[in-house]
């Protein structure tokens, strides 16, 4: 069991991996400091239940990401490259105010350079699911919360998508895993 709506998972996320006081997170989803701090407790007694379903292939796409999530962290540019496609695409919302995807990068070579300068945010990140895809979640400067989701065909990253933007982070479906 997973928790409720996506302003639960955010209020949950938020205060309880990163620590974001509730009167912040009330502005990101719209809600008083008091109604937030409901949403994140409602969502902190589903999430007690059980752990979410991935389905069949979860294991395979998780070893994915942690192998790239390894390889940032660890600064291993040939590992970065190892595990992304030959032709992935990179989109971000470009943070607050972004008008909709935009590719920032295309290629492995470039993704993975892109990838070594996230090295500083995949110390802290969390694994998570975002509408059922794998996902890591990560405190960017400034407090700033970013969801990287990852698209895996045949044990390679072929997508990543990035939000930033406050404004795009509840429809996200976001359940962050544990370990």
């Amino acid at each position: 069991m997973s928790a409720g709506g996506p302003g639960e998972r955010l209020a949950f996320v938020l205060h309880d991996m990163f620590a974001v006081p509730f009167d912040e997170i009330a502005r990101v989803v719209d809600r008083t400091p008091a109604a937030t701090r409901q949403l994140a407790n409602r969502a902190r007694r589903r999430v007690r239940g059980a752990d979410p379903d991935p389905g069949p292939d979860h294991a395979r796409r998780r070893e994915v990401v942690d192998a790239f999530l390894a390889a940032a962290r660890g600064g291993d540019f040939e590992a970065l490259v190892a595990v992304l496609d030959p032709d992935v695409v990179v989109r971000s919302d470009a943070g607050a105010g972004g008008a909709g995807m935009s590719i920032v990068a295309r290629g492995a070579e470039a993704v993975a350079r892109r990838a070594m300068m996230f090295a500083p945010f995949a110390r802290s990140s969390q694994r998570a699911l975002a509408g059922g895809e794998p996902a890591v979640v990560s405190m960017r400067e400034g407090g700033r919360l970013s969801v990287m989701v990852f698209t895996i065909e045949w044990g390679r990253i072929v997508a990543l998508s990035v939000t930033e933007d406050p404004a795009h982070l509840p429809g996200l479906d976001l359940t962050v895993l544990d370990g």
